[in-house]
């Protein structure tokens, strides 16, 4: 729990510049030091999320993560440092230790975890507000399903390259992701970051803008509407409106990722040190499209029946339909990361 008492010398003088904010206010800060916000996602986006929100003073932060800290996360991950990266600390365990520095009035709850259906809605109980640092569209679509069921605001995040986006969700009233994206593309279709590249540019600002919409919403503001899209390489910002679809799923109470209707499969391969991963929907892929755009990452092969990609001391072996054998780990969550990764999802 917070160890300052609410409304002494030490706590005025550390917010006493956004307590000045009219938007804000006396009031504003007190309801940010009683509110509990998960951060899923302890990437680029999430530790700029959880950094701000933490010199804020909001008084819990649930930190939501399955990865560990590398090297290349330094390059736009701000609460790492190099001695993170030598040590392989768990993203959570590294951000909690960075943030308790920065922060020690606020109470912050680790959790080193893969969210899947079975666990989200008993990891998200309790929060007032859900923030997306995610890297992959599959969990996002996760989240939103649960939100939704939950009655918890969200909001949406995402940046690759020079670009990025987001929205805030208010269950039931506004439109939800599923309403922007209806469901996860074909396997190896959507670039991502580990292919494409990002700028730390992008994710600091699309990180500031989902964290500036957590305090507007926990402060009793209301959420601001449409969908940003933004692109740092060419100065370039708009919002576009966006409406509820009357055919949309989740808005309707059909939660089809928090069932695992539409989840990822996956399974140990006994015996032999892999994970077997399988999409929901089993779909043609161009092996030669996902070929020309891993070569930048790893090393690739293609024989026309499978691609096998090496990287990272694992082999992806990928087959036509999206379905993959990561070999080289029985780890079912580490095999999805890499899927996500690299493959897409």
């Amino acid at each position: 729990m917070p160890n300052m008492i609410p409304g002494s010398e030490a706590q005025n003088e550390r917010y006493a510049k956004q307590v000045l904010f009219r938007g804000i206010g006396a009031e504003g800060q007190r309801a940010l030091g009683t509110a509990t916000v998960a951060i899923v996602g302890l990437g680029a986006l999430g530790t700029v999320i959880a950094d701000t929100l933490c010199r804020a003073g909001v008084g819990t932060l649930r930190l939501i993560d399955r990865d560990f800290v590398e090297l290349s996360n330094l390059q736009r991950q701000t609460l790492f440092t190099e001695a993170d990266a030598q040590e392989r600390l768990p993203k959570v365990v590294a951000a909690a230790r960075r943030l308790a520095e920065i922060n020690s009035t606020i109470a912050l709850e680790p959790l080193t975890r893969d969210l899947h259906a079975g666990n989200i809605l008993e990891t998200l109980q309790g929060a007032d507000l859900v923030l997306d640092g995610t890297d992959n569209l599959e969990t996002r679509l996760l989240v939103n399903d649960a939100c939704l069921k939950l009655g918890i605001p969200w909001v949406y995040g995402a940046a690759l390259g020079a670009q990025g986006n987001a929205m805030t969700i208010i269950p039931h009233e506004t439109p939800c992701l599923r309403c922007l994206i209806a469901d996860v593309p074909p396997p190896g279709v959507m670039p991502t970051c580990d292919s494409e590249g990002v700028l730390a540019p992008v994710t600091g600002i699309i990180g500031s803008w989902e964290a500036a919409e957590a305090l507007r919403l926990l402060s009793g503001q209301p959420p601001r509407e449409g969908v940003l899209l933004l692109d740092v390489w060419h100065g370039e910002t708009r919002v576009v409106e966006l409406d509820r679809r009357a055919d949309c799923p989740a808005c309707g109470g059909t939660y089809d990722y928090l069932t695992g209707e539409r989840t990822t499969f996956t399974t140990s391969m006994c015996g032999r040190n892999a994970v077997q991963i399988s999409p929901a929907e089993e779909r043609q892929i161009s092996l030669e499209a996902l070929e020309a755009r891993l070569a930048r990452a790893g090393e690739v092969t293609n024989n026309g029946f499978l691609l096998s990609f090496v990287v990272d001391g694992a082999e992806l072996v990928l087959f036509p339909t999206g379905r993959a054998i990561v070999k080289g780990t029985t780890d079912e969550a580490l095999a999805r990361t890499l899927y996500a990764r690299y493959v897409g999802t």
